[in-house]
């Protein structure tokens, strides 16, 4: 993806089976299920720069001793200084003699579990990419909710967004509480901590109304507390993507889906370990299994192990038609995942017959490449595509000229050496440069020089063909890359991006909720004014108002009228107008192609949501975020839309 996009976080959790001195014993380790939940966070770090946490829980710790920890950081490679923070303190309590015993250098696992915070049977680790709230680490997950009950005690953390976070502080309010409005991940936590104190003081009351010794209450609480009863109770008023993990002091454990299975989240367990990771490849990578071996929770469910390891797996939400978040597969999720990798490629194979026609299949003077590397598998695809249509267009003339008694070397040489696809590695990034210029007031003025080019490849009677994952604001396209391309001075650049058109905002954990941000929004109302319908304009925002004014829930979505107005084919070719820039000294043509929806779910298949490309949200906020969004589009707001409800 060319425009840099915020988008979903990442979770790990590594829920140990057996006791320390077992991993001691066979991986020469006390640290294992610590190492896998560093390993399952590295390779999921693709999913967030913004900030990272660790929370551990130690189960059935002596009284008078702490049980849940948490470490968070919010400063760049934040991952990296949690980890060397924790290496370094266990270091030191090896040096002290606190958890080893005398005479000896091994970590003892009796005094790790009782010495070391991370030295507990649950741990859990966040990647934060903020969509709402601060960015510091006090926004960073997991959170806690602390109480004297171990029982009462929570820490939750997810990847998720939810539409309806002012509905929820309102809930919070009118129970008389005094909700502190930073994140809905501080609101879920209290919501969900609302029903753990309700079922909490319950038991108790129950308990010691039956004469029972108030020392044996906490056991006899722990031993009833059902915390998948709980998350139903909680969830029942949730709407938004999302897949949340938490754990009660005591060691009851849960990991939750929402019942469109928007946000995604696998599960591994053998008789050594349960783990939790939002992709599938890490738990592959990490424990060394095959993909049949993960299994993606089920949208709406939830998996709870408690504190004497029983693990249930219970559907607390009615699951709705599955619509999984399409820009996994088109960009967020590792693409070494194999269902990734097929998905990608078949992206970029869709493409393959708009880019013939655009080129009046003429191969022979066309050069395909990609631009940025995140959309390699996706030209692998498409170069796939291309030499399938040429190939049948030999075999086809082949047959025609057999038929007719006519093969000659000649029209060999025709037919099987030209005209066939030529890719080539055209623009190549400078991270060391990014990673500068990323930290500069003048980034812009320095951008133009993250990517090179190869010369002397593409000749001036050559179309170049550059394939991105998606055009979001396209920004970057029009600042730089566009610039960068046009140095190889072809008679014709053509993008293409295997996302659809993004016209619409997200509101269930992708950072895109500005609709003037994007280019095909743009491109519309520039339309639009162009062919004198400028008034429609005022139209959808009063009937925007009049949506916003329903009960929550109700909202419908007239800005997809505005889009009607025009051919898909439209827009694309008013944003290749918008994104070429007029100072540029290249004169040829620029072409932009989007795959289109319905190819869209061709490659993905029926359990992918397209909201962002058609306006049709899985869930009742969505409608109140767009109308949301347009009005304050219209009325000049900036910010989120999701931060601006009330």
């Amino acid at each position: 993806m060319s425009d840099f996009l915020k988008h979903e976080c990442g979770i790990a959790v590594v829920r140990l089976r057996k006791p320390l001195s077992y991993y001691q014993d066979k991986y020469g380790t006390s640290f294992w299920g610590f190492q896998k939940l560093f390993l399952l966070m590295e390779k999921q770090h693709n999913r967030g720069h913004d900030g990272a946490g660790i929370g551990g829980v130690k189960i059935n710790q002596p009284m008078g001793l702490s049980y849940m920890f948490r470490h968070r950081n919010a400063e760049e490679n934040c991952l990296s200084k949690i980890f060397k923070k924790e290496l370094a303190h266990i270091n030191e309590l090896k040096e002290l003699g606190i958890i080893t015993k005398p005479g000896e250098t091994t970590a003892d696992p009796d005094l790790i579990k009782r010495n070391y915070d991370f030295g507990g049977e649950i741990l859990m680790g966040h990647l934060r990419y903020g969509t709402s709230g601060a960015f510091n680490e006090t926004s960073c997950h997991p959170y806690t909710r602390r109480s004297n009950w171990s029982t009462r005690t929570l820490m939750v953390m997810g990847n998720f967004n939810m539409t309806n976070t002012n509905e929820l502080n309102q809930k919070l309010i009118n129970r008389g509480q005094h909700p502190v409005f930073d994140t809905d991940t501080q609101t879920v936590l209290e919501e969900i901590g609302y029903y753990l104190d309700e079922t909490h003081t319950d038991l108790y009351r129950r308990l010691k109304g039956e004469g029972i010794d108030g020392k044996k209450i906490p056991e006899l609480i722990s031993e009833e507390l059902s915390i998948s009863d709980v998350i139903q109770e909680a969830a029942e008023a949730w709407d938004g993507g999302y897949a949340i993990a938490g754990a009660v002091g005591n060691g009851d454990l849960f990991v939750t889906r929402d019942p469109h299975g928007i946000r995604p989240c696998h599960y591994y367990i053998d008789d050594e370990v349960i783990a939790v990771a939002s992709e599938r490849v890490p738990l592959m990578t990490v424990f060394s299994v095959q993909k049949e071996e993960i299994k993606e929770l089920n949208p709406g469910g939830i998996m709870t192990v408690d504190h004497n390891g029983t693990i249930e797996f219970k559907q607390i939400l009615s699951a709705a038609k599955k619509q999984a978040c399409s820009f996994e597969s088109i960009y967020f999720s590792r693409g070494n995942d194999p269902k990734i990798y097929k998905e990608r490629k078949a992206l970029g194979a869709g493409l393959a017959p708009q880019i013939i026609k655009a080129v009046d299949g003429n191969f022979e003077d066309m050069v395909v490449s990609f631009i940025p590397n995140t959309a390699e598998t996706a030209y692998y695809g498409l170069m796939d595509g291309l030499r399938e249509h040429r190939r049948m267009e030999v075999k086809r003339d082949m047959l025609v000229a057999a038929e007719q008694g006519n093969i000659t070397d000649e029209l060999l040489d025709d037919l099987i050496l030209k005209n066939w696809p030529r890719g080539e590695k055209i623009a190549h990034k400078d991270i060391k440069l990014r990673t500068f210029i990323s930290q500069q007031k003048d980034r812009e003025r320095l951008v133009s020089h993250v990517y090179d080019i190869t010369y002397d490849v593409v000749t001036q009677k050559d179309t170049l063909v550059v394939l991105d994952d998606s055009i979001v604001r396209g920004t970057t396209l029009r600042e730089s890359i566009i610039n960068i391309l046009s140095r190889t001075n072809p008679k014709k650049i053509i993008i293409c991006s295997t996302a659809p058109q993004i016209r619409f905002p997200d509101c269930y954990g992708i950072d895109m909720s500005e609709l003037g941000k994007f280019v095909a929004f743009d491109a519309m109302v520039k339309l639009l004014r162009q062919t004198g319908q400028a008034a429609l304009l005022e139209e959808v925002f009063n009937e925007c108002q009049a949506e916003l004014a329903k009960p929550f829930g109700e909202q419908t979505n007239p800005v997809k009228k505005l889009y009607d107005q025009f051919t898909y084919k439209e827009v694309s070719a008013k944003i290749a107008e918008i994104l070429l820039p007029e100072t540029l000294s290249w004169k040829g043509e620029l072409e932009i192609i989007y795959l289109d929806v319905p190819t869209l779910h061709e490659c993905l298949g029926p359990d992918y949501g397209d909201w962002y490309f058609t306006g049709d949200y899985p869930t009742v906020g969505g409608y109140y975020v767009v109308c949301q969004a347009y009005s304050h589009w219209y009325q000049g707001y900036e910010g989120r839309s999701y931060d601006l409800f009330g």
